[in-house]
């Protein structure tokens, strides 16, 4: 073993951890939020500290019986899916504005977005779900996921989600087809059934009968005529390491209020970013190992939200594979993303003919 590789292998992993806000007057963004590091210090930890964290858990029932019952080493990049489709969850049905209180009193629809992600098979967006789910993208249990890969999950694991309406639509080869999710979005009509994939677990083909599951009619839709929308956009910036010229436009990303963070990282290192501060990024980091929580009513979530101060990481250290996250609860806020996009990609444009 090169010890002095080890070494200084640790130290810059370790440097890059910079638990303290800096103490600059440039903003901070956090989801489409903006804050002031300095004046505004308590409501940006209050936001950082509400958003549900995911991390490896261990003692767990093993997967599929037989199967792993911790995923330390081999999870982050569920975790941080976990992460990106828990704060769409939140943004759905408690709203962005919404906050976490340490002393307890959460609304019960927080209890039940928590329960989704508990580390137990039943659960609908637990580990075990997730990598059992894996298993139809190529991917064994206690396999590395690549942030493509696990944006397909969620994506198949959000059509058996019977109590919410998210639709997780993945884009292919960097475009967003507008029209393909304005016909997806859009309630279908009475009697219509969605046939479900053959790559489903046990647990969730015993649901079904005749090879479909019924989907909602839109009469029983009347608060809207648009399903909530989590949009995953994986994308590569650059070959082996991020291309400069795509760092503004991913920090426009952090400042759209239909933002829902970024999953990506190091090779074999998964993080979920939620915003940035000058050129660093703002991250949860699923790497803590914790025991896993028994269901019940209830359920201490203390351990599903980072109370510490978040770290970062310099934007220039991003490994180029990652997955835009965005959250569109209507149809107008699907056509002010378009925009915001558009815009977007007109400075983009203009800073790369300097």
């Amino acid at each position: 073993l090169d010890i002095g590789t080890i070494l200084n292998t640790t130290i810059n992993v370790f440097s890059e951890f910079l638990e303290d806000l800096p103490d600059t007057d440039e903003p901070v963004w956090v989801l489409g939020e903006c804050y002031n590091a300095k004046t505004g210090k308590t409501e940006l930890l209050s936001d950082v500290h509400s958003r549900l964290w995911f991390t490896y858990r261990k003692k767990f029932s093993p997967i599929g019986g037989t199967g792993p019952s911790s995923d330390a080493g081999w999870g982050c990049m569920l975790r941080c899916g976990q992460m990106i489709l828990a704060q769409a969850l939140v943004c759905s049905q408690l709203g962005r504005a919404w906050r976490w209180r340490a002393q307890g009193g959460q609304p019960e629809k927080y209890h039940r977005i928590l329960h989704c992600f508990l580390d137990r098979k039943d659960s609908c967006y637990s580990i075990h779900q997730m990598a059992q789910m894996g298993v139809g993208e190529g991917k064994s249990v206690g396999e590395w996921y690549g942030p493509n890969t696990v944006a397909q999950v969620l994506k198949k694991l959000a059509l058996f989600d019977d109590w919410n309406s998210l639709a997780v639509y993945v884009s292919m080869d960097n475009t967003v087809v507008i029209e393909d999710i304005s016909t997806r979005l859009r309630p279908r009509p009475c009697g219509w059934q969605e046939p479900f994939t053959s790559r489903e677990t046990p647990e969730q083909a015993c649901s079904h009968t005749d090879g479909h599951r019924a989907t909602t009619c839109p009469h029983s839709q009347s608060h809207s005529d648009w399903r909530p929308l989590l949009l995953v956009i994986p994308l590569r910036m650059g070959i082996n390491h991020i291309n400069p010229v795509y760092i503004q436009a991913l920090k426009e990303c952090f400042k759209m209020p239909q933002s829902c963070g970024v999953l990506g990282g190091k090779p074999n290192l998964a993080y979920y970013f939620i915003g940035f501060v000058g050129e660093e990024l703002i991250y949860l980091d699923p790497h803590t190992t914790q025991s896993a929580v028994e269901a019940g009513s209830g359920v201490d979530d203390q351990s599903y939200h980072c109370l510490r101060s978040p770290r970062r990481m310099k934007i220039t250290n991003l490994d180029p594979s990652v997955a835009l996250g965005f959250f569109c609860k209507s149809e107008d806020d699907f056509d002010s993303w378009c925009n915001l996009v558009q815009q977007v990609r007109v400075i983009h444009s203009s800073h790369n003919c300097m």
